[in-house]
């Protein structure tokens, strides 16, 4: 698949908290989480970040396609505190997506191991053998004509787990240039894959944390934000 990387630039660091210890951002879609080993591939949401805090740590990541809330470690024993809760799943994460079709269901689980597809990697399948366990929960939020927004809560943090598993059940998430072909492909000019909500404690201080930043999804045919 031809893919030219051409990051956003405006604004070039979305940042929705900071202290002495944590930043969180918003990052973009089309904006790589951390850098990447090609030379053109450098300009990422850390190496933006770290031209403010030097000595930050990536604790999570989001897929490039994938826009929304994102925290950042800004010095080691942050890093260490906020990594055991995300491994240790002490943290609430909630994404919005739009999906082509119409579910049977207004809402559900699915529970499907995944692996990396090596031939075609990054890209990822389901494979009963050797995947790991990954589990989401979905909800129906609301539907116009034939797309439909959930609200997607991940069990587990599998890569591209939420793009795989809807397209599993055969409602991949619209402008999914992996998952997605044809009209769902087609209907949107980005991945329409977004965190939306993103709870933990703080690592220093203990207290509990909850930041929010709505998404906005563009529809070409219809001209409209959803």
């Amino acid at each position: 698949m031809d893919f030219e990387y051409n990051p956003p630039t405006n604004p070039y660091l979305d940042i929705l908290y900071r202290d002495d210890d944590i930043a969180v951002c918003n990052k973009p879609s089309g904006l790589l989480s951390v850098r990447g080993r090609a030379p053109e591939h450098q300009d990422s949401l850390q190496s933006r970040a770290q031209t403010v805090w030097p000595e930050l740590g990536i604790v999570h990541r989001l897929d490039m396609d994938t826009s929304g809330i994102i925290v950042l470690a800004l010095h080691k024993e942050a890093l260490r505190r906020l990594s055991s809760q995300f491994q240790n799943r002490k943290t609430e994460k909630t994404y919005i997506a739009n999906v082509w079709g119409i579910p049977d269901e207004d809402e559900g689980t699915i529970e499907l191991p995944l692996i990396c597809d090596w031939p075609n990697r990054p890209k990822q399948k389901v494979c009963y053998e050797y995947g790991k366990s990954a589990k989401t929960h979905w909800k129906v939020i609301n539907n116009q004509g034939n797309i439909t927004q959930v609200e997607l809560t991940p069990i587990t943090g599998r890569t591209h787990q939420l793009r795989v598993h809807l397209a599993e059940i055969g409602h991949p998430i619209i402008g999914d240039r992996f998952y997605a072909s044809g009209q769902a492909l087609d209907a949107v000019p980005r991945l329409n894959l977004h965190a939306i909500k993103l709870g933990f404690h703080h690592p220093m201080t203990e207290q509990s944390l909850c930041f929010e930043s709505p998404p906005q999804f563009e529809v070409k045919k219809k001209n409209q934000l959803l």
